[in-house]
């Protein structure tokens, strides 16, 4: 089985995880998103497929798309994350 199959935001607006900024009003739908991300059975694979893949927008696993930016960059572990960087690949 696929993770994506048995992520939590399969039931959610997909909107939510894609907030038009990272300030204001837009850390608060971030903070919702994160918030679905932590129930999420498969987060850690989330997160390790966007930030090898180099996903630009929206919170995957948790994360925004400066903090997988980061992590690519070697910058240590984002905010509110985990550090995806030593996994193995999660198709």
């Amino acid at each position: 089985m696929n993770w994506r199959e048995t992520a939590a935001c399969r039931s959610e607006d997909p909107e939510l995880f894609f907030p038009i900024g990272d300030e204001g009003l837009s850390q608060r739908q971030i903070e919702q998103a994160r918030s679905v991300c932590h129930r999420c059975p498969v987060m850690r694979a989330c997160g390790s497929w966007a930030v090898r893949h180099g996903e630009k927008y929206g919170v995957w696993g948790a994360m925004t798309a400066g903090e997988r930016r980061s992590l690519r960059l070697g910058h240590g572990a984002a905010s509110g994350s985990r550090d995806f960087r030593n996994l193995s690949s999660d198709a």
